[in-house]
């Protein structure tokens, strides 16, 4: 199976499947010299962990990561870093009707088409479990941008199925388990228990931004900082679209109001979302990510089996009833991969054009 290997100059190689002995990843890449130990990567994995609270799957993984190489004496090496996660509650007897069948709305039949086998204990490699290893590698960048470049990645939930949330503060992001930027979430855990009682699930909308941008990160065609962005966030699981700035809006936007005019002082607006032409303008990331429904529900659903006999699925475990409750640190991890690839794109190609140009606010 290709396609398992995300950027070039940082390049992540995410290995494993939800029911097998581990998942990880190898990073190949990292410049030397980044002080790094399991410590800067664990917190970002405990905060995408199942079971932290009632409104997600309550498979119970510690998610411990393991650093098996590329760091010495506390600091990376420049050679390959390889970080493991051990799986430790696996529960495949929940899988053992689902051999035959195909689970709507699941990769469950494009993956049986494509290579004639598959894993059906927890879907395997399509399984939401594989975002653990990118969200340590993410990790990793999120440091190492901090260090050397001053920027930040921050996320948060901004709808729940069709229940839309209104920004209060950052600070309320991470006191609550919706990744939500309010004080009261109460409603946010009626619905879900609702949701969760009818045996069904729902989608939500998530905001994540990227600050202290420079100015420059990005090529102006096929290689365009915005591009990368939408191609890192397709390829989370259950993503099925993504905007930059004001992204659909814009639709509806007149040119005099959409471009954003520029005065000595900064940039009036952001419609943009940070990227023209594909190239980060110094201002904010924006992005905003649609998640799909979960796909593994209780209610009973038609589908067909291998023979493509009709038949009715009933997808028994534990899921997430809304698989968007967990993402906000998978798509800060994404989005921060991203960013330390055009970082070290500029600082290879461009590292002495900008100091000559003026930059403003």
């Amino acid at each position: 199976m290709s396609g398992n290997t995300f950027g070039h100059l940082f390049a992540v190689t995410n290995f494993g499947e939800s029911h097998g002995p581990a998942v990880g990843c190898v990073i190949d890449g990292c410049p030397p010299g980044l002080a790094l130990s399991e410590a800067d990567i664990q917190p970002d994995l405990d905060r995408r962990r199942p079971g932290t609270s009632r409104h997600v799957t309550q498979r119970n993984e510690a998610d411990a990561v393991e650093i098996l190489s590329g760091v010495y004496e506390g600091q990376t090496t420049g050679t390959p870093i390889a970080l493991l996660i051990r799986n430790t509650d696996q529960r495949s007897k929940d899988y053992g009707n689902l051999l035959d069948t195909f689970r709507p709305g699941h990769a469950d039949y494009t993956y049986a088409h494509k290579y004639g086998v598959r894993d059906p204990r927890g879907g395997g490699r399509s399984s939401a479990r594989l975002t653990a290893p990118m969200v340590a590698a993410g990790a990793v960048a999120k440091k190492w941008l901090q260090l050397n470049q001053g920027i930040s990645l921050k996320g948060c939930m901004t709808q729940l199925g069709d229940l839309p949330i209104a920004f209060e503060s950052w600070e309320h992001v991470g006191h609550n388990p919706f990744f939500a930027p309010v004080a009261d979430v109460s409603a946010l855990e009626a619905y879900m228990d609702a949701l969760r009682k009818s045996g069904d699930s729902c989608g939500a909308r998530l905001r994540v931004v990227a600050t202290g941008m420079p100015v420059g990160l990005g090529q102006p065609l096929f290689d365009k900082l915005d591009a990368d962005i939408a191609y890192a966030m397709m390829g989370v699981n259950a993503v099925k679209g993504v905007e930059i700035g004001a992204g659909f809006a814009s639709v509806g936007q007149r040119g005099s109001v959409h471009g954003d005019a520029l005065t000595p002082s900064g940039f009036v607006g952001n419609n943009a979302g940070g990227v023209l032409g594909g190239i980060s303008t110094g201002q904010d990331l924006e992005v905003s990510v649609a998640i799909k429904p979960t796909s593994s529900i209780l209610t009973p659903r038609p589908s067909i089996d291998r023979q493509g006999q009709p038949t009715e699925v009933v997808t028994k475990g534990r899921h997430d009833p809304c698989v968007g409750i967990r993402a906000t640190p998978i798509l800060e991890a994404m989005l921060a991969l991203v960013v330390m690839e055009h970082v070290l794109q500029q600082r290879a190609q461009c590292a002495d054009v900008r100091a000559s140009l003026p930059r403003i606010a």
